[in-house]
């Protein structure tokens, strides 16, 4: 069985990216031999509409599910017109993240599975990775979002939604924002070792 895995490298022990429509690479992987192909995802720097973008990719490569840790509702519908299921996961490698897979392990996603409270999975956050110019979009600007998104209200943008899509947040209490904060630095240092990585490759063969 064919499946992607999104990724913030390009081998199986490359860590798995939380994102889906702004994920540095999407790993194509066999399930059964373990065979991959890493293909650099062309909706990391789209201007708009990047989760629709990417779930038309991966489903034009063959991918019979996603492995991915959000994904925005735009490219969660493109996703189920396909019958291409998404299951989430919370940290690893790619090839950890395909054997948790395999041993069925990881949770399906029946829908958008945006964290609450951070207006639709990104707050302000993807516009500013973009402006911060992060390379690919890779991470400052989307984890940011979700701690800012909630100030924001329903200005916010997610990867695939509009602002006028967004719902406005609900009220939270001090500690589900200190959850989202932490669960924000973790998302942050693991995008920033992407960069870091994406940088060095870059500057090897340059």
């Amino acid at each position: 069985m064919k499946v992607v895995v999104t990724a913030d490298g390009n081998n199986l022990d490359a860590q798995a990216s939380p994102f889906f429509g702004r994920c540095p690479t999407y790993i194509f992987v066999d399930t059964e031999t373990m065979a991959f192909e890493a293909v650099e995802n062309p909706a990391a720097s789209a201007s708009g509409g990047a989760g629709i973008q990417a779930a038309q990719f991966v489903i034009e490569h063959g991918a019979r599910a996603v492995l991915t840790g959000n994904v925005g509702p735009n490219a969660t519908n493109v996703l189920q017109e396909a019958n291409v299921p998404v299951y989430q996961h919370q940290q690893g490698t790619v090839g950890q993240v395909v054997e948790m897979f395999q041993q069925n392990q990881l949770a399906p996603i029946s829908g958008a599975s945006a964290p609450p409270h951070a207006g639709m999975g990104g707050g302000s956050g993807i516009g500013m990775g973009r402006g911060m110019g992060m390379g690919r979009g890779m991470g400052m600007g989307r984890g940011m979002g979700r701690g800012m998104g909630r100030g924001l209200g329903g200005s916010g943008y997610s990867e695939d939604t509009s602002p006028s899509q967004s719902p406005p947040p609900d009220p939270v209490s001090s500690q589900e924002e200190i959850e989202d904060l932490r669960q924000t630095a973790d998302e942050l240092r693991q995008q920033l070792k992407g960069v870091i990585d994406r940088l060095e490759k870059l500057e090897e063969e340059s």
